[in-house]
């Protein structure tokens, strides 16, 4: 079936929780592939940065900026889902009409009973860093590989958090973490939301919202990749990465391509990986 855009109700939704679900925007044979290819992704593993929590329990991710050929640049590059987020993102006088541009991509690796937690955080508190000015012109998509639910960790939101704006950030562990004090006063007030996706469900969420996740101690892995947007005039001025990506706008492809296109795995020597030492917000 084919993929639809977004309808006026859920552009609606969005912008009135922070975050909005879209069940099944891939089919069985497309997180197949995806899926098929990542575990065997020897870039993938090479450039993993191990990420722990406060308790010490660890987790994974490989987080790469240029989005290529490989089969997780043509899920970032679908067509649909790059119109979907433009109808999600603001949009300031002199933005072109596809001002799409992709910041960066990650592989969060949750493995069975090791799997670490992620502390409550925006992801507009690590960005804040990068000096981009604009958050309501940011947001992630989370593109779930394997089923993700309350028992292996998944995604955790505070409905609504993101009209709250920016708060102070800190370290928790080798993590940066929300100002502990604006999410308990956050969840006096707002609901907290326990994001269980099946496999092949999307969930879009804004820059500002407040999010989380526990370890992973079940038998399960929770495998997801994030890519994060931004428009091509929002510009970082204190940027982790030499790349252009996060404002050139995005070369789209064709819903089919991550099926019927030969793509493999990340290339080991165009995809800009990120390292520890080069992310400002740890510093």
């Amino acid at each position: 079936m084919a993929k639809q855009t977004l309808t006026t109700e859920q552009i609606n939704q969005y912008h009135t929780d922070g975050y909005l679900i879209i069940r099944a925007f891939y089919d069985a044979d497309e997180v197949a592939k995806l899926y098929s290819i990542a575990i065997e992704d020897s870039a993938v593993s090479k450039h993993a940065i191990n990420v722990n929590d406060s308790s010490g329990k660890r987790s994974k991710l490989s987080l790469w900026y240029k989005p290529g050929d490989d089969v997780y640049g043509l899920l970032t590059r679908g067509e649909t889902l790059v119109k979907s987020v433009d109808q999600l993102l603001d949009r300031q006088p002199g933005d072109e009409q596809h001002s799409v541009c992709h910041y960066h991509s990650k592989l969060m690796q949750k493995e069975p009973k090791v799997g670490g937690a992620w502390e409550w955080h925006q992801d507009y508190g690590y960005w804040y860093k990068n000096e981009f000015l604009l958050p309501d012109q940011m947001m992630s998509v989370m593109f779930a590989i394997t089923d993700a639910n309350e028992e292996n960790g998944c995604l955790q939101v505070i409905k609504g958090s993101h009209k709250m704006g920016r708060v102070e950030h800190g370290f928790s562990g080798e993590q940066v973490g929300a100002s502990q004090r604006y999410v308990d006063l956050a969840l006096q007030t707002m609901e907290r939301v326990y994001v269980e996706l099946k496999a092949g469900d999307v969930l879009f969420f804004h820059s500002n919202i407040l999010h989380r996740s526990e370890a992973n101690l079940s038998d399960n892995p929770r495998w997801s990749m994030i890519s994060c947007y931004n428009r091509s005039t929002n510009i970082g001025y204190n940027e982790s990465s030499s790349s252009s990506a996060s404002i050139t706008p995005i070369e789209i492809v064709p819903d089919n391509a991550l099926l019927t296109w030969d793509a493999t795995g990340l290339a080991e020597d165009g995809s800009d990986f990120l390292s520890k030492e080069a992310d400002v917000s740890l510093k």
